[in-house]
């Protein structure tokens, strides 16, 4: 660990480290003349009322000064830390000299940039603390003062977040898979069953105009109804393939993304192109059915906001991971725009990328022009068919 000597903090930081200071100025003035005058006796009743633990010690790791919350913290008195090795407070790494810094494992803490995670122990057990330690040098004396502070209960609130937060991902990959395979249902049953009857009853109006022959009134409403017959069965296909893309499961995940490529460029009018092999994206049906939802909202964000004339898919395999690249020539994309509450096309892409264990990342493309990229790794080594 590197020593942070005169570190530059503002506010609450700029107080504890004057506080450290005073600690260490205090125990060289007493250690100098025994008792010290008026301004050290001053400086003693600051650190003694101080709300932060306060330890000083010297270059081979003797507790030299501790104040009462030092000695609260640590569940013994002041005399009682005084003259005792640091390592009885705070546990040392098994490399560790002796020098105060050795007794933190070096990892940041996380609060401020001269703050460090330790351990603490106490007689019924250890705790997670973290410190700030500053030095000071006086009279041939160098001492070490350390401010320390007990994160037991933020650490355990830490945890918790963290456990909700798991419990949210495992709830929204579970309504992502009951989503699909109700989207699945309700695709098959509209394409089987309504489909079927509807081009039944095309067939028998067929039938029915060949014999009663094409003129008068008569023919001309068969015909009308044959033209609201073939609206309806095309409209039917469009809403059963956006629920569920039958090419997805007879032809797999590059005939479906060919169908979603050409059905994009129609309507939208938008250049697309698709480059990929057939080979590697033969996926089984849950990173197939993520990675085609990935594209597709990615597709419909690009339509909705983009103002973009092109894009570029680009799906090909690394080892055990599946690169896909989303590009677009369009008006490019700022932090901002991922942190609206309404862009939960994003937090759906995110989830779907997360839940394959894989990583994404959604900015400005980097090429010569404006536009949105989008970089997405999974690994799919065990969803390979």
């Amino acid at each position: 660990m590197t020593l942070q000597r005169n570190p530059r903090r503002r506010g609450r930081g700029t107080a504890l480290f004057a506080l450290g200071l005073l600690g260490g100025h205090l125990v060289a003035r007493l250690n100098a003349d025994g008792h010290g005058d008026a301004p050290t006796q001053h400086s003693r009743r600051i650190v003694d009322n101080a709300g932060e633990a306060i330890i000083s010690a010297d270059e081979y790791s003797r507790v030299v000064l501790a104040n009462p919350a030092a000695a609260a913290m640590f569940g013994v008195s002041v005399a009682q830390m005084l003259g005792q090795p640091l390592a009885r407070f705070i546990r040392a790494p098994a490399d560790a000299g002796h020098s105060p810094l050795d007794h933190f494992q070096g990892a940041r803490a996380g609060r401020r940039a001269t703050d460090y995670a330790g351990i603490g122990i106490r007689p019924n057990g250890s705790f997670p603390i973290e410190g700030s330690i500053t030095d000071a040098f006086q009279d041939g004396i160098i001492l070490y003062t350390i401010i320390l502070r007990d994160v037991s209960e933020r650490q355990r609130v830490q945890q918790k977040l963290a456990r909700s937060h798991d419990q949210l991902r495992q709830l929204s990959a579970a309504l992502q898979t009951i989503r699909e395979e109700e989207r699945t249902h309700i695709s098959r049953e509209l394409h089987d069953d309504l489909g079927q009857l509807l081009a039944s009853l095309r067939m028998d109006l067929t039938l029915l105009r060949q014999a009663s022959g094409d003129g008068g009134d008569t023919g001309h409403l068969i015909a009308g109804m044959d033209a609201n017959l073939l609206t309806a069965i095309t409209s039917l296909r469009r809403i059963a393939t956006n629920l569920r893309p039958r090419a997805l499961d007879e032809g797999g995940l590059y005939f479906a993304l060919q169908g979603l490529r050409d059905d994009f460029t129609e309507r939208h009018g938008i250049a697309c192109d698709l480059l990929a092999d057939e080979a590697e994206l033969r996926l089984d049906d849950s990173a197939s059915t993520a990675i085609f939802r990935i594209v597709q909202e990615a597709l419909t964000n690009v339509a909705r906001h983009a103002h973009a004339t092109h894009v570029i898919l680009t799906l090909y395999r690394s080892n055990h991971d599946l690169l896909v690249t989303i590009c677009d020539n369009g008006r490019g994309i700022v932090d901002t725009d991922m942190e609206k509450a309404e862009s939960l096309g994003l937090v759906g892409m995110r989830e779907r990328v997360w839940a394959l264990k894989g990583e994404i990342n959604i900015g400005a493309d980097n090429g010569s022009g404006p536009g949105t990229r989008i970089d997405i790794v999974l690994p799919v080594n065990g969803h390979t068919v």
